[in-house]
């Protein structure tokens, strides 16, 4: 699986810390995988735990949940304006696309004039050598392609159905599956 690859929660997914979400992928490979939930705001505002970032934070500006693993610990993902070629700039490592991992200590006036805007995520989602490969084979998740987009994605967007629906069908009809099928 390639950095940058989202993984989409299963409907039959039911462990709360990753049901319906989505995770951006950082890294996978033998001795293990990491990745950022893209769709879980936290309560916490960014201006409050992170101020000099405020301005540069996507709405909702929010810190997100990466995933249950170091909550405590605060990464960010940003996505380069169109055009610019970032690799070697000091505070940001390139992962797919327009995507880049930004280092928090950097400065954030210069950020501001590579970035179209930053998420930043409380903790992240990290599976241990094979673990995520098992839970691939028993179709906890469905891999699909990312667009920067993703990263960002507005207040009130319902994430995990607008990447389904981008799949070809049968997979796009997931996108309609209710979050309590016995409400149906």
């Amino acid at each position: 699986m390639k950095a940058g690859t989202v993984l989409v929660s299963s409907p039959s997914l039911t462990d709360p810390s990753f049901r319906r979400t989505v995770v951006y992928m950082i890294e996978h490979n033998d001795s293990g995988s990491l990745g950022f939930i893209l769709n879980r705001p936290s309560e916490s505002a960014v201006h409050s735990l992170l101020p000099r970032w405020h301005a540069l934070a996507a709405k909702p500006k929010a810190v997100f949940v990466g995933g249950p693993v170091n909550q405590t610990a605060a990464l960010c993902l940003g996505v380069v304006k169109a055009g610019l070629d970032v690799t070697g700039i000091a505070g940001l490592q390139p992962v797919a696309g327009r995507v880049v991992l930004v280092d928090l200590d950097a400065d954030v006036d210069m950020m501001d004039e590579l970035l179209d805007g930053v998420r930043i995520f409380a903790g992240y989602s990290g599976w241990g050598m094979g673990q995520l490969d098992d839970e691939l084979a028993r179709d906890d998740w469905i891999t699909c392609r990312s667009h920067h987009a993703d990263v960002l994605v507005p207040p009130r967007v319902d994430l995990w159905g607008r990447i389904l629906r981008r799949q070809a069908l049968p997979l796009s009809l997931l996108a309609t599956h209710p979050v309590d099928v016995t409400l149906n």
